[in-house]
Formats: structure tokens, C-alpha cells, sequence
């Protein structure tokens, strides 16, 4: 299994953002197999379990993530926290980046 810093992901995301904005064949590459563009920037596999989705920007949208189903009862102030979110990282350009990968955002 791979082992990825979270130091490793920004700087991946960032070259991928930068490449893709001016190589159109890297772009579709991106589109059809992200693993693929993953692994062409890195020189490494994603870890087992972890799938890259990436999309065009296409004006206005919104991705939200949704928590994890809880259990019987109400969720815990943890949870809750978890829910409310904070700042979340982003690019400075209107894209901000979410992820439920274990990479500490």
C-alpha cells in the first residue's frame, strides 16, 4: 500500500491543476482516467480503496460531501463539528478541495 503525506497530496492536486490548465491531452486524461493522471504526476498508484474523480468546471456547481449515515439517536458534538465543517482547503481560484481520504482535511 502506498503511503501518502498530506504534504504529497497538495503538492499532486497543485501540479495536476497547473498541467491540466495547459496540456489538453493531460486534461482528458484527467476527465477518463484519474487514477492514470495521478500516478503520471506522482510516479505512484492511489492507495487500494481510494477513488479520484475529477470534473470540468462548468460555471456554478457545488459538490457536497454528506457524513457517514449515523446510528440510532443523534449525532455526538463530534459529529457535529464534523457536519458544520470550517475552512476548507483550496486552490485561492474558487475551487476548494474536499476529501474523505484519511489525509487530515
Amino acid at each position: 500500500m502506498n503511503n501518502w503525506t498530506e504534504e504529497e497530496v497538495q503538492k499532486v492536486v497543485a501540479q495536476i491543476g497547473q498541467r491540466a490548465a495547459s496540456d489538453p491531452a493531460f486534461r482528458k486524461l484527467c476527465l477518463a482516467d484519474p487514477a492514470g493522471a495521478v500516478k503520471e504526476v506522482s510516479g505512484k498508484d492511489l492507495p487500494q480503496g481510494l477513488k479520484v474523480r475529477f470534473v470540468e468546471n462548468e460555471g456554478a456547481h457545488m459538490t457536497f460531501v454528506l457524513p457517514d449515515p449515523a446510528g440510532p439517536g443523534e449525532l455526538g458534538e463530534e459529529d457535529l463539528d464534523k457536519v458544520a465543517g470550517g475552512n476548507l482547503p483550496g486552490d485561492g481560484n474558487g475551487v476548494t478541495y474536499v476529501s474523505k481520504c484519511g489525509f487530515g482535511y
